[in-house]
């Protein structure tokens, strides 16, 4: 009687992970075998008190890593609040540099876990706006020396970048109103890990909560449930004949005496 419970509830998390698969389906791969790791899996709805705070991320947009060049160990990129920002740890012994919108130092995290801004970057000051709606100062000149500021000591960065989400509020033309999960574009943010460039490559998704777990799917993962339902009281069913058939057998089903006994 215990192992009817179990078996309900192996056969309904059967039918979730079937759904939740389904609403995750076509992700690119979250972390390469070695080096560079990065991560598309979507963290909580919560900020964490970065300047952008709630002026943007859309639900409906998603932004993936798709890849990190160079790939070096103890260097990890990850997603924030589905494509409003990038938190980069450095654990690489090196000194991490993040170019901005004209190809400037824009942001580094060094090999001892300072992370320094440039005030001279034009985007130390863009990406405060989750739209860029900002005004320059005249001294942040992307062609100018840059003039590092101590942010933080923990071998993080984290960061708002334009370069990963849709700078519109207005959904693009060819997805608006679309309930499928769409391409919008490939992105590129260009890094550097001591003297070797690259980049932090991803793509950006329109993924509509309509999307996520098609009617088939669901339709599944319920039949699953039904059929483990059915087999769970299969079970039951059998093992009760079974227990009134060893008590209708020899000896009225007790253990009445004789030679019987001793069989036991």
């Amino acid at each position: 009687m215990r192992r009817l419970p179990l078996a309900l509830i192996v056969s309904l998390s059967i039918a979730a992970i079937v759904v939740a698969g389904a609403g995750g389906a076509g992700a690119p791969a979250g972390a390469s075998q070695s080096g560079a790791r990065y991560s598309a899996v979507q963290p909580p709805v919560a900020e964490t008190g970065n300047p952008i705070e709630d002026q943007g991320s859309n639900y409906d947009y998603r932004s993936y890593i798709t890849s990190v060049t160079p790939d070096a160990s103890g260097l990890s990129l990850q997603v924030l609040e589905f494509a409003d920002r990038l938190l980069l740890t450095n654990h690489t012994g090196k000194t991490v540099t993040i170019y901005g919108y004209d190809g400037e130092p824009y942001a580094r995290v060094l090999a001892n876990g300072t992370a320094e801004q440039n005030e001279r970057s034009p985007a130390t000051y863009l990406n405060t706006n989750f739209y860029g709606q900002v005004s320059v100062p005249p001294y942040a000149d992307a062609g100018a020396a840059p003039h590092w500021q101590v942010i933080d000591r923990t071998g993080q960065f984290e960061w708002h970048d334009h370069r990963i989400h849709w700078m519109s509020p207005v959904a693009p033309a060819w997805v608006k109103g679309s309930s499928r999960r769409t391409l919008i574009f490939d992105w590129h943010v260009p890094i550097a890990v001591g003297a070797q460039k690259g980049y932090i490559s991803g793509q950006l998704f329109w993924t509509p909560e309509t999307s996520k777990a098609s009617p088939a799917v669901i339709v599944l993962g319920v039949a699953i449930a039904l059929l483990g339902l059915a087999f769970a009281l299969f079970v039951r069913r059998r093992r009760t004949r079974a227990a009134a058939g060893a008590a209708s057998g020899p000896g009225g089903g007790g253990r009445g005496g004789g030679a019987g006994d001793d069989a036991w």
